[in-house]
């Protein structure tokens, strides 16, 4: 079996004068422009008060993929305008993803409601991340059924889509866990048709309650592999390993053992949490965009061997 191992871990920062260098980040979302790295995070007021967002989507950019200079007006705000009470992102703005395309980009977010009861999956487009216009909402559950968040997006070698996300599944004890559903579309802009969920939990291992989706990206000669995220019931989340077949219909593998765990919080109040957002190829190695108690960012140098 191949084996994603961590060689390395760097903090990342947000530089000093940033609008938002007060609040909390997570979900990190880093891609290279030329020499240039790129940044849509989410921030979330600290502390998160009753009538605060759940989060606003900020970008930015680095020169070493370290210190992150973040824009001083946010890229995508929730929907606060009178008549916008039932908006799908009027309680928040999470989990950017962005798809950098020919004429300009596409972001997926996730939305949350104004009574923070239900998140959806949320498209925007522009021709530059700075100029950005809500267009759909691509993926809702039905009422009471929970959340769809946490976007990646990948392209066959057919041509075709798959978009991945996170859901929210009740079972018969009432107790809710997070798991990973994909949907298919011939091109983006299409309807997206549910498929079957591409893996489940384990029942005897670190991930066997919930799971959250992470990016996925691919070494030379190796499956496409994706850094998800699974948790305990008490919702301890680590971050493993799973690859597919290039067409995505099938597991090839999946690691045993977590790639990434997070160290013991300084604040016990803090959350038991490593969440994998983004990743960016660099030569031989993967460098993996993460958040720690939801409220830190790190990278992970990550080596694959075959």
């Amino acid at each position: 079996m191949p084996a994603y191992v961590v060689d390395q871990i760097d903090v990342v920062t947000i530089a000093d004068g940033s609008s938002f260098a007060a609040m909390d980040m997570m979900s990190p979302f880093v891609w290279k422009e030329g020499e240039r790295y790129r940044i849509m995070v989410r921030a979330v007021p600290d502390p998160l008060r009753p009538n605060d967002p759940t989060g606003i989507i900020a970008s930015g950019w680095s020169d070493d993929g370290l210190e992150f200079h973040l824009d001083h007006q946010p890229a995508i705000a929730p929907d606060t305008a009178p008549d916008a009470a039932d908006a799908a992102d009027a309680g928040g703005c999470e989990d950017p993803t962005v798809l950098v395309r020919p004429d300009g980009y596409v972001v997926y977010y996730t939305g949350v409601d104004a009574r923070r009861e239900q998140g959806a999956m949320v498209a925007a487009a522009g021709t530059s991340v700075e100029a950005l216009t809500k267009r759909r909402v691509v993926l809702k559950a039905p009422p009471g059924e929970g959340n769809i968040k946490e976007a990646t997006i990948v392209q066959t070698p057919a041509g075709d889509w798959r978009l991945f996300y996170e859901y929210a599944a009740a079972f018969e004890n009432g107790v809710a866990a997070s798991r990973i559903g994909v949907a298919r579309a011939d091109a983006l802009g299409d309807t997206w048709i549910a498929l079957d969920d591409p893996f489940g939990i384990r029942v005897d291992g670190w991930d066997n309650w919930h799971l959250s989706t992470g990016p996925i990206c691919q070494m030379p000669g190796a499956d496409p592999v994706m850094f998800y995220n699974g948790a305990t019931l008490d919702a301890r989340w680590r971050i493993g390993w799973v690859s597919f077949s290039p067409d995505f219909s099938r597991v090839t593998g999946r690691g045993i053992e977590p790639v990434i765990l997070p160290p013991p919080p300084a604040n016990r109040d803090k959350t038991d949490i490593a969440f994998a957002a983004s990743s960016v190829i660099e030569g031989d190695m993967i460098s993996l965009y993460y958040s720690l108690e939801d409220s830190i960012l790190r990278r992970a140098r990550i080596r694959y061997y075959a």
